[in-house]
């Protein structure tokens, strides 16, 4: 080896560098992430208070609580309907496979991801600058306050002087969704072709206003000594006649006219009680007798003739906004169907009945 020549240190005994600065970084950007999750709750725990979320926005316990007590007196009538029970609802009780309170638990959860996802859409247009219970509350107070004030100054305040919370979620969600056909009225519009094809595809259901009817109607009178049953008995006689002129004949006092009635001819009551009357019936067909003052009034259909351009003509404007209402409600569907609610199933379950103040 030369004298002076640099002397070159092995392999196996060579020290290791530290870690590079670049690594170094990153670790220390990984742990300040961690504790500021760790610190905020996010991601790695639900917030307190908190039972589920909807596109980042929470869905509240107080929220849910609201809507159970909002819900409580349709769900228990729907029970009682389809479970037949003849005793008040117990919540922690199974109607079916599950308890009542479960049932209730389901439907609020529903309704709150349907009107949620309408307040977010509300939202996205403007109509209001959020969507979470806090800002309903809130408007919901500013609402009231507005209108206290108005009656302190003698001014008109139409509808309730004061909101309930219940009564103004429904009126806040019914104003919001008409803003909102309005502010979607591109995306929801309906041509002039597909009121057509709606009205061609249900002629009936469109055309009570545009029917003239021809008929026949019977007046009997009730005698002034009819047993207890003789409206019953009149009716057995009416339902084995062949007509109700052949009814006229058999009757004392009773009085056969006939006539015609256009249908929509005035808004009078008793001309629409008439046509849902002669509307429900087929040619040949008598209606259910009709009760009067010492009287009983019978009307059989001879038949019907439609004016089919006049229909349309009365009745376009109306089938266009059912179709609008129809496209709408299949839009909110897909913001339903395309924005998934993410539930916390142990923060749900453990609310029970006293909770809700069922």
């Amino acid at each position: 080896m030369k004298a002076g020549a640099p002397v070159r240190a092995g392999r196996k005994g060579a020290g290791r560098r530290g870690p590079s600065r670049r690594v170094v970084l990153v670790i220390a950007g990984v742990v300040t992430a961690l504790a500021a999750l760790i610190g905020t709750g996010v991601a790695l725990a639900a917030r307190p208070g908190q039972v589920a979320t909807l596109a980042g926005h929470p869905v509240t316990r107080d929220e849910l609580l609201f809507h159970l007590r909002r819900l409580a007196p349709t769900v228990q009538n729907e029970l009682h309907n389809r479970f037949h029970l003849q005793t008040p609802i117990t919540w922690a009780e199974k109607t079916g496979d599950r308890t009542a309170l479960q049932r209730l638990t389901e439907r609020a959860l529903d309704d709150i991801h349907r009107d949620k996802t309408t307040l977010l859409l509300a939202q996205e247009q403007g109509l209001i600058d959020s969507p979470d219970h806090d800002a309903f509350l809130a408007a919901l107070d500013a609402e009231n306050a507005r209108r206290a004030d108005a009656v302190t100054k003698g001014e008109v305040v139409y509808g309730l002087a004061e909101f309930s919370p219940e009564q103004y979620y429904s009126h806040h969600l019914t104003e919001l969704t008409t803003a909102l056909k309005q502010r979607l009225a591109p995306e929801l519009a309906v041509t002039d072709a597909e009121v057509r094809r709606a009205f061609d595809a249900d002629r009936d259901a469109w055309s009570a206003n545009a029917t003239t009817y021809t008929y026949a109607k019977l007046v009997v009178p009730i005698p002034d000594d009819a047993p207890a049953g003789y409206a019953r008995d009149l009716q057995r006689r009416v339902a084995a006649a062949d007509d109700l002129k052949q009814v006229a004949e058999r009757e004392p006092g009773a009085t056969l006219t006939t006539a015609t009635h256009q249908g929509g001819g005035t808004a009078a009551a008793h001309d629409r009680d008439l046509t849902a009357v002669l509307g429900g019936l087929d040619p040949g067909q008598v209606s259910a007798p009709v009760p009067g003052t010492g009287q009983i009034t019978y009307y059989e259909l001879d038949g019907e003739t439609v004016d089919a351009e006049a229909a349309f003509a009365a009745y376009a404007r109306r089938i266009r906004q059912s179709l609008i209402e129809e496209k709408f409600t299949q839009f909110l569907q897909r913001r339903v169907d395309s924005t998934p609610m993410r539930v916390d199933a142990a923060a749900v379950d453990a609310i029970n009945a006293e909770d809700a103040r069922l």
